[in-house]
């Protein structure tokens, strides 16, 4: 699976490298699968702190393969729901990752590829990308990456850009809050390692435990959350981490998660 995607780990940090860039690192099976994989093992990886994702060559995602989709026509309708739920599971995958992950958008990001995207805690992309969910030009819908989309653009910029399936800019993408940083270039690599030194500062089970619970409390009503927030609060506050935390700030030092990270 090398061949689709090239994972390097650099001390605390797992480069996840889309792999196909004659295709514009189009999504195929082999691919989805292969991302996957590598996500749902990042769980048992405690050595890994931050994982950025970003593409080979000028593209960082075009959505799916020609290729599979000409094939997808003669599919049977089981057969293009399987491979609707694997897209999903692929999404569900990153966006729950337990590791910060960060976006290093190289270049455009269509259809599956901003789905991608969207599932990035932090994403930094370089000002000349473009994106769209190009899907309703080619009379489908961006249906299995439509959760984890409109959860970071809202409701409001999904209906324009999902109907349109109009191109749009990386400072558009920013301003509907896909993108949170948009860099010449020559700055993309030295804007991402500052992403990633800052999120090496945290602690890596309470960076988890605020992923969590973003997802549980950000669309839940707010009296709803009492107990769940209350309870959270305080078993970090007893955690292992909570108790260095605190006595690392009275000691005046650092907590033992920067000293390990130190180069």
């Amino acid at each position: 699976m090398d061949d689709v995607m090239v994972c390097r780990q650099e001390g605390p940090v797992l480069w996840v490298t889309l792999n196909r860039p004659e295709s514009h690192n189009a999504m195929n099976p082999a691919m989805i699968e292969a991302l996957t994989a590598v996500f749902l093992s990042l769980p048992s990886q405690p050595d890994v702190r931050v994982v950025v994702l970003t593409g080979n060559g000028r593209s960082f995602c075009a959505g799916a393969d020609l290729a599979f989709m000409r094939a997808a026509a003669d599919y049977t309708f089981a057969e293009n729901a399987a491979d609707g739920e694997a897209i999903f599971d692929l999404m569900t995958a990153v966006d729950t990752c337990p590791q910060p992950v960060v976006g290093r958008i190289n270049g455009a990001a269509i259809g599956g590829g901003v789905g991608l995207v969207s599932c990035c805690d932090i994403v930094v992309a370089v000002e000349w990308a473009k994106f769209a969910f190009s899907e309703a030009r080619l009379g489908i819908v961006p249906a299995v990456i439509s959760p984890f989309v409109l959860a970071k653009i809202g409701v409001g910029n999904g209906r324009e850009l999902f109907l349109t399936g109009e191109r749009f800019s990386a400072e558009r993408a920013r301003q509907i809050g896909l993108v949170q940083h948009v860099v010449a270039e020559e700055e993309l690599d030295t804007a991402v390692a500052d992403r990633v030194n800052n999120l090496l500062q945290a602690a890596p089970g309470a960076q988890a435990a605020a992923k969590e619970l973003i997802r549980t409390v950000a669309h839940q009503p707010k009296d709803m959350m009492r107990e769940y927030t209350a309870r959270l609060i305080a078993e970090r506050r007893a955690s292992r981490e909570g108790r260095e935390g605190m006595s690392s700030f009275l000691e005046k030092r650092k907590p033992e998660w920067q000293a390990e990270t130190r180069s």
